[in-house]
């Protein structure tokens, strides 16, 4: 595949296409509270930080997307609370007018029929250049190991740490990530959070929801918790930090 990769703000006229573009993302994973301070912004707010990829062959169709995000870190540690602490401290900068000082990778998409090729590695590296591009000298990642969901019961501070006899990652994403270069500075415990009624999470997942403990969902990286008796559940996902110094 000849693959051109450009933002959002050089193509604009692929907008509509960011939320219709197949995936394969969990239904619960649309429904963390902090997604709505993004997503409804990012093609008017964060155009140049939107990467979109088409083929060549079909110039007109989206095949694969990356967002990621400008905040103010300062002096402080990375967040506990990654994604979603990321994108509080973006609506944050942005509400006051502050210079940021660092961008986040958030999300990259490939539509489902095109996984498993490489494409992944491709668009985060274009990431990296888009944020050297934009004057930042490093691309941080609250990363979402996507061979976790096979683990849930396993901490993500042992799974993280997990290598194969080359000393790369186990998981296949993180891995990815240290080949183009990143480093894993720390695990972001609460990553994201999803709550929801019973209801909710049975509509999200098919599951039946209805006794108090933890639930394995497929997708997700952990088990969900679910309260039987006061009617909720909530899903608190633990993702990998990883820093991809550019200068």
């Amino acid at each position: 595949m000849d693959l051109h990769i450009t933002t959002l703000a050089e193509r604009p006229e692929l907008e509509p296409q960011l939320w219709t573009m197949s995936h394969s993302w969990p239904a619960y994973m649309k429904e963390d509270p902090a997604a709505n301070l993004f997503y409804p912004i990012a093609s008017t707010e964060y155009a140049e930080f939107t990467l979109v990829a088409v083929d060549r062959a079909a110039p007109g169709t989206l095949v694969a997307r990356a967002f990621s995000v400008p905040f103010t870190l300062g002096d402080d540690e990375l967040p506990d609370d990654g994604w979603d602490g990321v994108l509080w401290r973006a609506a944050r900068t942005r509400r006051r007018g502050d210079s940021p000082d660092a961008v986040s990778a958030l999300e990259i998409t490939i539509r489902p029929d095109l996984q498993g090729k490489g494409l992944s590695a491709v668009m985060l590296a274009a990431l990296r250049a888009q944020a050297g591009r934009l004057g930042f000298g490093e691309l941080l990642a609250p990363v979402r190991p996507n061979g976790k969901h096979l683990r849930p019961r396993t901490p993500m501070a042992e799974y993280a740490a997990l290598r194969r006899p080359d000393g790369l990652p186990v998981d296949p994403w993180l891995r990815v990530h240290a080949r183009a270069g990143g480093v894993i500075e720390k695990i972001a415990p609460r990553s994201m959070m999803v709550g929801g009624t019973l209801a909710e999470w049975r509509g999200w997942t098919g599951l039946p929801f209805d006794t108090t403990g933890d639930v394995e969902v497929p997708g997700a990286l952990v088990p969900v918790h679910c309260d039987a008796d006061h009617d909720h559940a909530v899903y608190v996902e633990p993702n990998v930090w990883v820093r991809h110094r550019l200068r």
